[in-house]
C-alpha cells in the first residue's frame, strides 16, 4: 500500500533539510573547483600476461602512456560526476527554498481561512 504524499511530506524533517542544503551546495561547488580540466578519451590495452617474457622499454613506455590516458579518462568521469552532484545540490537548494515558501503561504492561507470562517460565523450569529 503506497504512503500518501501528505504523510510522506510530514515525516521529512524539513528543518534539517533546509539547514543542511547550503552546506551541501557549498561542498559540491568546492568539489567542482578542485577538479582539473578533462582530456580526450583513450581505449585501454589488455593487461600484461605474467607468464610471457618481459616487455621491451618501448612497450613499457606505450603502456605507461595508455595508463596515464586511462587516469585522465577517470579524472574526466569524476569531474562529470562532481558536476552532476553540484547540479543536484543546486536543485535541492531551490527545492528547499520553494517548499519553505509554500509552507509560509499555506500558513497564511490557513490563517486567512480561519479569519474568514470566524467573521462569517460572527455575521451569521449577529
Amino acid at each position: 500500500m503506497p504512503i500518501p504524499w501528505l504523510t510522506a511530506l510530514k515525516v521529512i524533517p524539513w528543518g534539517d533539510v533546509i539547514e543542511h542544503a547550503p552546506k551541501v551546495l557549498n561542498a559540491a561547488r568546492k568539489l567542482m573547483d578542485r577538479q582539473p580540466a578533462p582530456k580526450a578519451p583513450v581505449q585501454p590495452s589488455p593487461p600484461m600476461d605474467p607468464a610471457a617474457e618481459p616487455p621491451s622499454m618501448g612497450e613499457l613506455r606505450n603502456r605507461l602512456i595508455e595508463a596515464r590516458q586511462l587516469i585522465d579518462q577517470q579524472t574526466a568521469l569524476q569531474q562529470q560526476l562532481a558536476q552532476t552532484v553540484t547540479d543536484l545540490a543546486e536543485q535541492n537548494a531551490r527545492l528547499v527554498d520553494a517548499v519553505d515558501k509554500l509552507r509560509v503561504r499555506t500558513r497564511l492561507m490557513l490563517g486567512a481561512t480561519v479569519a474568514l470562517a470566524l467573521s462569517t460565523l460572527w455575521l451569521w450569529l449577529r
